[in-house]
């Protein structure tokens, strides 16, 4: 009955394919497809005489545009884009409905087909939907297709698009939830991928007041997209990262560390004060002011891990560019123990971020003990230590990445080879000076000749091999019976290729 010219059969074949396709728990696309039908169904669309027909058949090509990218290819294949384009100029408000609806599932497929929708001029006569008049109904669908529109990466052009920019301003006023949240997602979309000028004509859209009052929604619906806005505002320049703390952000992301949220709007929330701490004192200081530090810390020790990722970002950054008196509020605040419990984390960038922050407070505890302030101790050292924190650090000698490997004996070399030095037996102290730089670190054990050392060793082979093959340094110890007791030599730990392994030297008196 579809391809008869039956006005009243028309319409009861299209209602019965409506149907048929619109089915919740197994619609027939791929039927419906099969059939041939689609091709009929784009003719209806130009049925301006019978808009009814024209509802009925947008409905069906807009749950096969909502199915797979070979569906949705189906429809644009057919030519259905500009002609729904046109119908977004109906008088019928239901016919306008249906195709805001069809080009937004189009647009959402995937960025070649938002350009193509974009291309046959459709976010003006979408837009103009998008007024005070409309329907509740309308208001949702049409802002969902305009999210679509500013969607994808690479981003459609942002001079086809900024003229959303008025609309999408009024929209997150609205007292629907849906409405506001779709209008986050299109302003986070437009500011994910574009340069500062981009960024900045979104900021300058007036949309920076709501935005941050968004972030008490207790919805996370709506808190997603507004913070991950925001965060795109941050991450750019700091004039653009002012503007919005100007607008008083600081004290809602506190709100949202301490309340009870998901998990992604805390990362988020970590996430962001990760980026306002960089490379400004100024702004570090801000933080501070507004308690955010120990909440963070909290996190950094209790959360699930993702979050505790942004948290370690968050205080490694401050820890980079703060003064010696905001790293030592850090340390007060705690920072130091959880930063430490984090270097068994199995994300190595994330090892890297810890071991960045503690050689940070390290430097700074250096220069306390300079200053005299801890006497000849250097505090934030000790500390590292008494939390098992100096034993992680060097178990990451043996790390597989060569970064955390290198950054661990750094920062065991600079801090505690002094103290080594001091506590070595008197012939150790005999070493030639640039073989005793090797020596990290030294155990007391039960008896007065048995010591563990950590060696550097530009040896490879297995522990026995190396030892072997190191006799030339120990004829450097000036000790009275170097005898080597195999028996007590344990394999090295890691690779053989690693240049730090662990030995156990046992000497026969």
């Amino acid at each position: 009955m579809v391809w008869s010219d039956d006005n009243s059969q028309q319409l009861e074949a299209t209602t019965h394919f409506r149907k048929l396709i619109s089915t919740i728990h197994n619609p027939q696309i791929d039927h419906v497809i099969q059939s041939g039908v689609v091709p009929r169904f784009v003719e209806f669309l130009f049925r301006d005489d019978f808009p009814q027909l024209q509802y009925e058949a947008a409905w069906i090509l807009t749950n096969v545009a909502g199915g797979t990218s070979v569906n949705t290819k189906v429809v644009i294949d057919h030519g259905a884009v500009p002609i729904l384009v046109k119908l977004l100029s109906s008088p019928s408000d239901d016919v306008r409905e249906q195709a805001a609806w069809t080009l937004g599932n189009v647009a959402g497929d995937s960025p070649s087909c938002r350009d193509l929708v974009l291309s046959h001029g459709a976010l003006i006569p979408l837009l103009s939907q998008l007024n005070e008049q409309a329907k509740l109904s309308m208001l949702r669908i049409a802002t969902l297709a305009l999210s679509n529109f500013c969607r994808g990466k690479p981003p459609p052009p942002f001079e086809q698009v900024r003229q959303a920019l008025p609309t999408l301003r009024r929209l997150i006023f609205s007292n629907d939830e849906e409405v506001v949240t779709e209008a986050c997602w299109a302003l986070s979309y437009l500011s994910k991928y574009g340069s500062n000028d981009e960024i900045q004509a979104v900021i300058e859209a007036g949309i920076c007041d709501r935005l941050v009052e968004l972030l008490l929604r207790p919805s996370p619906s709506v808190l997603t997209p507004a913070l991950q806005t925001v965060g795109n505002f941050i991450k750019v320049d700091d004039m653009q990262t002012q503007a919005i703390i100007n607008h008083g952000l600081l004290p809602f992301l506190l709100s949202l560390l301490i309340q009870n949220h998901k998990e992604s709007i805390k990362k988020d929330a970590c996430w962001i004060i990760s980026n306002i701490v960089v490379g400004n004192r100024e702004r570090i200081q801000a933080v501070i002011k507004a308690g955010l530090i120990a909440p963070l810390v909290n996190l950094l020790q209790n959360a699930e891990l993702a979050i505790k990722k942004e948290a370690a970002w968050a205080l490694r950054n401050a820890t980079s560019d703060g003064t010696h008196e905001q790293i030592k509020y850090l340390v007060s605040h705690g920072c130091i123990k959880p930063l430490c419990d984090l270097l068994v984390c199995p994300d190595p960038k994330i090892v890297s971020v810890c071991l960045d922050g503690l050689e940070n407070f390290l430097k700074v505890g250096e220069a306390e003990k300079s200053f005299c302030n801890t006497g000849d101790v250097n505090l934030y050292a000790q500390m590292i230590d008494d939390v098992e924190g100096l034993e992680k650090i060097e178990n990451l000698q043996s790390h597989d990445n060569n970064e955390i490997y290198e950054k661990a004996v750094k920062i065991l070399e600079t801090y505690w080879l002094e103290d080594v030095d001091e506590t070595l037996p008197l012939g150790h102290r005999k070493l030639d000076p640039n073989l005793k730089r090797k020596i990290v670190h030294y155990y007391s054990l039960a008896t007065p000749w048995r010591a563990r050392v950590r060696l550097e060793s530009y040896f490879g082979g297995s522990g026995l091999d190396r030892l072997e093959k190191s006799w030339e340094w120990w004829n450097h110890v000036n000790l009275p019976i170097p005898i080597l007791d195999f028996s007590h030599i344990f394999s090295p730990i890691g690779s053989a290729s690693r240049l730090t392994k662990r030995a156990f030297f046992g000497l026969k008196p």
